[in-house]
């Protein structure tokens, strides 16, 4: 396992025993038993890790009998279960909770339309309802709400506004729990140029405010030029398309930053550069994503996904290029069979993911498999390799689903897409999708996404009460084999943070094993745009910052972003919100650098975002 857990004192409370069939580390176990081992009525667990996997892999092969294939059922079920049990490969949370039960529903993604009227908003609400009691995440795009104070017929009063109407969809959210396991997780997007952008933008100022909430402000070319150009822009009453008044682009572009170093948010969604790489412009244009911005949407489509486990696909300090490229395959027919089985939540959402097929195949472990090559993250090597990387998975990824066309037939929109004039004809409109991994990396035993090591050595909350004490095996087995291995250099690592001021370490292993804080945010988006560039879904990552982090350095970050063709950037400066799933010692600390208690991680922080629930 490439994360080696060592527990340091006190249970406060018993953990159930659970047969630890494939030798899982500690917290491994107790996210599983929380979250996705099957439970009975009186809450007792009844299946083992191995049966998890299994029960994954036999409800989701069945898929095989339905169609002429040199693969049968059998086959394909051994495949996936190995896959998973051997941890190279992980489908997005719902589908490892809900296959093979009653409830049934897979599907990590769903954006659905809001309408401007009363019964459109509360339609949304109640869909978005279905959708989260099930396990999915929801994105919206309210853009098409009528803005505070516009006049209402037939009663004459004044609308409430798209803000306003949020807050109900964040209140729901809050009441919803997800099978007993946990709350849901929405997008919410505006235009830029909507009449009350402003308020939007600023509506999380205010500590609690839509906590169940993403915001992302969806902005076009043009108005990234009139931030550069300085000029002002019109707004737009989305109900009379009329001119709402006007507002300068730069003073606009800098409330954005200045509220995103604040509090995280809101992001950006460059819509423009979405919809040039919308795979069926014909049936819509894309006005949302899912809650962490991976996954671009037309109303009432949903998105499965699943992770390569990229650590598992090296050999002998090598790449293995051979069972990378089997992975991809499987991982494809593992999807598309996914989309078969799965039991929709609105007939609506059914229709248009059948109509499209769209799937989105990504990896995590890629720090991991950096180290192992003793590659830098911060480094060109890593760009390059990155690149070399989504570039071979996402050609592997095409001829999969060409295959698998041949075998099943094309997705039903194909004459509508951009492939059909390209003699290239798919099973799946899209492909590959960068997600943030969280558990089911923690489930892997490998890093998060595409996203750097947090730390290196750690104090971990477990869901049971315990404390435990992590080290990353990587460094452990090179510390040990170089002879640096002190138990007292782990315990200054875990108070500082960062290898990079712990003496008795080569600068060699320092610079290969650094973690988020030591990275560059330029660096960080760096990755996010090599990978972008050969996915044709999205890619969700944060462009972690430090605290002392100015708001100039976001502003010059969310200009670059756009610049090197991101469809979406998201940033967040470390204690810029009360809760936070990562803390760098005690909370009058004014630097991570000056921190004098270890860094304590939730029991389900694997990486990336460090506040709330960003992954599914």
């Amino acid at each position: 396992m490439l994360q080696k857990t060592k527990k340091q004192n006190c249970l406060n409370k018993p953990s159930r025993k659970v047969n630890n069939d494939l030798k899982l580390p500690v917290n491994t176990m107790e996210v599983l038993k929380r979250r996705y081992l099957l439970k009975d009525d009186n809450q007792n667990i009844i299946e083992t890790p191995s049966e998890l996997f299994m029960r994954v892999a036999s409800h989701i092969a069945q898929v095989q009998a339905n169609f002429k294939s040199d693969i049968s059922l059998e086959q394909a079920q051994e495949k996936f279960y190995r896959m998973m049990s051997n941890l190279e490969f992980m489908p997005n949370s719902p589908t490892l909770m809900n296959s093979g039960t009653s409830f049934g529903q897979l599907s990590a993604c769903f954006v659905l339309p809001v309408e401007d009227s009363i019964d459109g908003i509360f339609e949304a609400l109640k869909n978005m309802a279905k959708v989260h009691q099930y396990g999915g995440g929801t994105g919206f795009n309210f853009s098409h709400l009528r803005p505070r104070g516009a006049l209402l017929h037939p009663t004459k009063g004044g609308a409430s506004g798209p803000v306003s109407f949020m807050s109900i969809f964040d209140k729901a959210t809050e009441v919803i729990v997800q099978r007993g396991r946990r709350r849901g997780a929405n997008m919410g997007i505006l235009r830029y140029d909507h009449p009350d952008i402003v308020e939007f933008i600023q509506a999380k100022m205010a500590a609690g405010t839509l906590e169940n909430f993403n915001l992302s402000v969806a902005v076009t070319d043009k108005f990234m030029a009139d931030v550069k150009a300085d000029k002002y822009f019109d707004l737009k009453n989305p109900s009379t398309d009329k001119k709402a008044g006007k507002i300068k682009a730069k003073f606009l572009f800098d409330l954005i930053v200045k509220c995103a170093w604040h509090s995280g948010d809101p992001g950006l969604v460059f819509i423009d550069e979405i919809n040039r790489k919308n795979p069926t412009p014909e049936i819509g244009k894309i006005e949302a994503t899912n809650p962490c911005g991976e996954l671009p949407l037309l109303a009432f489509e949903s998105c499965n996904l699943a992770s390569i486990n990229l650590a598992k696909m090296i050999d002998n300090n090598k790449m293995n290029w051979e069972k990378l490229k089997d992975s991809v395959i499987w991982g494809i027919r593992f999807l598309d069979n996914v989309i078969e089985v799965n039991k929709y939540p609105l007939p609506e959402i059914r229709e248009m993911t059948f109509a499209n097929r769209k799937i989105g195949l990504g990896v995590m472990g890629f720090a991991d498999m950096l180290i192992m090559l003793g590659i830098p993250y911060n480094s060109q090597e890593a760009l390059n390799l990155a690149g070399k990387l989504m570039r071979f998975i996402h050609r592997q990824s095409i001829e999969a689903s060409v295959r698998l066309a041949e075998e099943r037939g094309a997705f039903p929109n194909f004459d509508k897409s951009i492939y059909a004039g390209k003699g290239l004809r798919l099973r799946n409109a899209t492909v590959n999708t960068v997600a943030p991994t969280g558990t089911i990396s923690i489930i892997a035993g490998c890093s998060s996404s595409i996203e750097p090591l947090f730390a290196i050595s750690f104090v971990r909350n477990v869901l049971s009460g315990t404390k435990l004490f992590e080290t990353n095996t990587l460094f452990e087995e090179i510390a040990k084999r170089e002879d640096f291995y002190e138990e007292e250099i782990l315990f200054q690592i875990a108070k500082k943070g960062s290898l990079q001021s712990i003496k008795n370490i080569p600068s060699k292993f320092k610079r290969i094993f650094a973690t988020a804080f030591d990275i560059k945010p330029i660096e960080h988006l760096q990755i996010q745009a090599a990978f972008q560039k050969y996915t044709d879904n999205a890619v969700s990552k944060t462009i972690n910052l430090p605290e002392s982090a100015s708001i100039s350095e976001v502003r010059k970050i969310y200009l670059k972003a756009h610049e090197l063709k991101c469809k979406g950037i998201t940033i967040y400066r470390y204690g810029s919100k009360n809760q936070q799933v990562l803390s760098f010692g005690a909370k009058e600390t004014k630097t991570i650098k000056n921190s004098k208690k270890p860094i304590i991680a939730d029991s389900e922080y694997s990486g990336g975002c460090a506040v709330g629930e960003c992954a599914f």
